[in-house]
């Protein structure tokens, strides 16, 4: 239970508070399985389709190279989810609510606006996805495809009837067909393996060149993604975790996500993978586009299904990140404001704000602008990640909000080094901008 001096707040997503049970006694798996899900849900931001532009666009100019950020990006965002975790458990509040009571009116509402023009450029990420995988597969002009995923509102209220855990079954289901697409498309590639794990190795060469250093920033906010904080410290409290205890409910939901997040891994770095053993190695450098990539991969590895497969892979991850971007945005809108509006209405006000710009960009500049505007939106989400991530390490790590469950000193170290690491690297990305 949070510490007494927790602030008397509203249940975070209250329909779905506490509603999954956890059994009491019985094997430790039993128990694990019981908190399995909120990781997936959190997984799935870390394989949006934003992900998709900037691993695709990195293979291609610079082969494995950026396989290390793919790599140190995922580690990052562990040990981050699990402090988001830790905050839900512990601190019975969600990191929009922890926010609101701990900080001035002021500052709450910039976090809160910095935090929704994060949402907006996840969905602008998302509705691009979505719409280009509908042109890929069914020949729909871009232009309408943005505009018909306006309507994918219904499809999360249909989903959500249904209950939290079955939610998650979804989620889970998608994300395995995603896994099944790219273990197809790694095995027609054949990359040399070699080659990979050397990429796996930092070098200096992604900080001294302005452009590597762009997509490397842009897979950073492709993966460590400033809302999934403030999703994943609200959807932990969906278990009842009260006759666990707090101490095993946070080891068995960083266990959670942590399962989770090494399938994220999995899934970007075969995007980037399949780029470099496809385009980079046959000396096209210049393959920054999803749906270049598509018309390239059947011919260049031979395999008329390649092609499909993998649209079919980036409709999946548009519509798992669709749902994930609703509850988001429920849980900030609700954390910082305490204001509840029908999910139907946030959903369809915050897709709006994607699609209006997604819309105007295409009518103006075509469809090669989508592209574009995708590495943008992953970009704009890494300069918004140090507002979120610098209050939930200085939360998680506060007796009076964590009680005996604040981040011990080696977890504050980490956590801190993560968030001056990230601030540096948006230092340096707007200062070679400038």
């Amino acid at each position: 239970m949070p510490p007494a001096s927790t602030p008397n707040v509203l249940r975070s997503l209250g329909d779905s508070h506490r509603t999954i049970a956890v059994p009491v006694g019985g094997s430790w798996w039993r128990r694990f399985l019981a908190f399995a899900g909120p990781g997936y849900l959190v997984a799935v931001g870390y394989m949006d389709p934003g992900n998709w532009a900037t691993d695709i666009a990195g293979g291609s100019a610079f082969g494995y190279t950026l396989l290390s950020v793919v790599l140190l990006s995922n580690l990052m965002a562990i040990v981050l989810q699990a402090l988001s975790a830790r905050l839900g458990i512990a601190g019975g509040m969600d990191l929009a609510q922890a926010c609101r009571a701990r900080y001035s009116r002021p500052v709450t509402l910039s976090l809160w606006v910095l935090c929704e023009l994060a949402i907006i450029a996840c969905d602008l990420a998302e509705v691009l996805g979505t719409a280009i995988a509908l042109k890929l597969l069914f020949g729909l002009p871009l232009l309408w495809g943005v505009i018909l995923t306006a309507f994918d509102v219904f499809l999360i209220l249909a989903l959500q009837r249904f209950g939290f855990r079955k939610l998650e079954a979804v989620i889970i289901a998608l994300l395995l067909l995603i896994a099944g697409c790219f273990a197809f498309e790694l095995a027609l590639a054949r990359p040399a393996w070699g080659a990979v794990a050397a990429g796996l190795v930092p070098s200096m060469g992604i900080v001294t060149d302005p452009a590597k250093l762009y997509l490397a920033i842009g897979i950073l906010g492709a993966t460590v993604m400033p809302h999934n904080l403030y999703l994943h410290s609200s959807i932990v409290q969906t278990r009842d975790y009260r006759a666990e205890g707090t101490g095993e409910a946070i080891k068995l939901a960083t266990i959670d996500s942590t399962v989770a997040l090494a399938f994220a891994f999995f899934i970007n770095a075969s995007i980037l993978i399949l780029a470099a053993a496809a385009f980079h190695s046959a000396g096209r450098t210049d393959v920054a586009d999803i749906e270049q990539a598509h018309q390239l991969l059947s011919p260049m590895l031979g395999a008329g299904a390649a092609s499909v497969v993998f649209a079919v892979a980036l409709l999946a991850s548009g519509q798992n990140s669709t749902v994930t971007g609703t509850l988001a945005g429920q849980i900030v809108m609700e954390g910082f404001l305490d204001l509840r509006l029908p999910v139907w209405l946030r959903r369809m006000v915050t897709r709006l704000l994607a699609v209006v710009p997604a819309v105007v960009v295409i009518a103006m500049v075509g469809d090669r602008g989508a592209t574009d505007l995708l590495v943008l939106s992953q970009v704009v989400l890494s300069l918004q990640l140090p507002f979120a991530v610098v209050p939930l390490v200085s939360f998680t790590g506060n007796r009076t909000i964590m009680g005996q469950f604040a981040s011990p000193m080696w977890l504050r170290i980490l956590a801190w080094t993560i968030a001056a690491v990230i601030i540096g690297l948006n230092v340096k990305l707007l200062t070679g901008m400038l």
